[in-house]
């Protein structure tokens, strides 16, 4: 392949990485590093009943949990808290939390309604869910006169049902009412039955509305009142109009509770049952959080990935996806800097031994297991064994080594050298024999050099591979190994002078 076609497929390939990473830290919004910390609203609904001891129906309209429906949040869990009620949900003109039973105690019950939400910033798509025409309200003849000389002044300074219907509000908005607004709004001071009036008064004009409440989230006041804005359908879409003002749009941090036209709540056994909203705001773990969101918005998306494996094997991962990254510090080492080592993969599996030992202690542990192990090789060269026994024996050594080791160490009170089992066994064992081999074939001064080489690389593999910031994007993006795979593409190339034979040909430079 020519270089430009390489250079092509690298690129693809780093592409295709960085795409999947900016696609979950933008959308799906998974965090980029470690212990990040997302704020989370517990929004609480709490029912107080008295019951009478017989069967008893409660229906509360809560919020729903689809993508759009609570525009600016989204909701990443829900409970329902009761005694001796059976709970579920269901739909009735918007979603409900419907506790039932059969019979009661006689006393005052509190039931819950708990869900924890948290700003959501994705694109959010206009609501075009389907429109009705309120039902007239019912009016005796003054009111209805007062009614149709609102209308006529509205229609003059309108010119679509938008606008008709923000002019029309604006006729109640303020304190200082006129005549006909004072007539309509007798005996409709609360703010749910002016907004039910107003989507029904609307409808004499064939215009479709409805009343969604909610409340902001972003004051520390904890306990809540619900607040009605009245929604118009414009033959596309709903738009949200401000019963104060007239203006378009729910205020800033509000959070939509519900959008349906029948009472928030509805209890069979108690007609005067009280109802309280609250919201408390905490900090919660982004990872966390990111997970339960995308759970909600498509489980199918955490059913294939990292996250949705076990504990302990997850625990695996975060380790196992560092080894290409250690073999790609070895990679940079070896062929643009120039350090030899011994093997290809060797001082990554040393590296992946230090995250056990800790560097230091491993370094000690490393150059006192292969030094002694290197005296005993020098003594049994004497005795002329084959390969294979040659390696055996090593083997049986290093391991009396280590234990020896193990027990010195635990008598002097460090429990460093507990840990000295978990190198890999053969690993050391081969890194004897191939310091011997280089120190017969190429003379001491060589075989050292590998030896530190290896040393020196591993304990840089060990520092890059144990920073948890490196360490908790490859396990939440592990498309950022397409990004290295590209990265090694583009090296596996390169045929130029290494750093160190830049210092070696210096002389013959000048």
């Amino acid at each position: 392949m020519k270089k430009s076609g390489l250079y092509l497929l690298a690129l693809v390939i780093a592409a295709i990485g960085l795409s999947g990473m900016f696609y979950k830290w933008r959308v799906l919004k998974f965090p980029l590093t470690p212990n990040e910390q997302v704020q989370v609203w517990t929004v609480e609904a709490r029912i107080e009943i008295q019951s009478d001891g017989g069967p008893n129906t409660i229906t509360l309209h809560v919020p729903s949990m689809g993508k759009g429906e609570t525009p600016g949040f989204a909701i990443v869990g829900e409970n329902l808290i009761s005694r001796e009620y059976a709970h579920d949900y269901g739909s009735d003109s918007g979603r409900v939390s419907e506790w039932s039973t059969s019979t009661s105690v006689k006393r005052r019950q509190a039931l819950y309604y708990r869900a924890d939400v948290i700003r959501d910033s994705a694109n959010i798509p206009p609501d075009t869910s389907k429109a009705k025409i309120a039902l007239p309200p019912q009016l005796d003849e003054p009111s209805r006169a007062a009614l149709e000389t609102i209308f006529d002044r509205v229609d003059k300074g309108s010119a679509n049902s938008i606008g008709f219907a923000r002019e029309f509000v604006r006729r109640f908005a303020g304190e200082n009412l006129g005549d006909e607004a004072e007539i309509l709004m007798r005996d409709r001071e609360a703010p749910v039955a002016r907004a039910r009036f107003f989507a029904s008064a609307l409808g004499l004009r064939n215009i479709s509305a409805r009343v969604a409440q909610g409340f902001p989230l972003a004051d520390e006041e904890p306990s809540k009142t619900l607040t009605p804005f009245l929604q118009v359908h414009d033959g596309e879409q709903w738009l949200t109009i401000n019963l104060a003002n007239g203006e378009l749009g729910f205020p800033e941090d509000f959070f939509l509770w519900s959008k349906s036209d029948k009472p928030i709540l509805s209890v069979s056994a108690d007609p005067d049952a009280n109802i309280e909203f609250a919201a408390l705001p905490d900090l919660s773990d982004a990872l966390t959080v990111a997970q339960r969101r995308t759970d909600v918005r498509d489980g199918r998306l955490l059913n294939y990935s990292l996250l949705s494996l076990p504990a302990s094997v997850q625990a695996n991962y975060r380790l196992l996806l560092m080894v290409p990254v250690g073999a790609f510090i070895m990679l940079l080492l070896r062929n643009v800097v120039g350090i030899k080592t011994f093997g290809t993969f060797m001082p990554v599996l040393i590296a992946l031994a230090f995250d056990k030992t800790k560097l230091l202690s491993g370094v000690v542990l490393f150059i006192t297991i292969v030094g002694l192990g290197l005296l005993v090789r020098f003594f049994m060269e004497k005795i002329r064994l084959l390969l294979v026994p040659r390696l055996t024996a090593v083997l049986i050594l290093v391991v009396m080594l280590m234990a020896f080791v193990s027990i010195l160490s635990n008598r002097l009170g460090y429990d460093v050298g507990m840990s000295v089992a978990l190198f890999p066994i053969v690993i050391m064992a081969m890194t004897i024999e191939r310091m011997c081999v280089a120190w017969d074939e190429r003379g001491p001064g060589h075989a050292l050099r590998q030896g530190f080489g290896s040393l020196a690389t591993a304990c840089l593999a060990y520092l890059v591979m144990s920073w948890e910031p490196l360490k908790h994007l490859f396990f939440v993006f592990p498309e950022l190994l397409l990004v290295l795979f590209a990265l090694t593409l583009l090296i596996g190339r390169y045929s130029g002078y290494r750093l160190t034979e830049l210092t070696r040909f210096k002389s013959l430079a000048k």
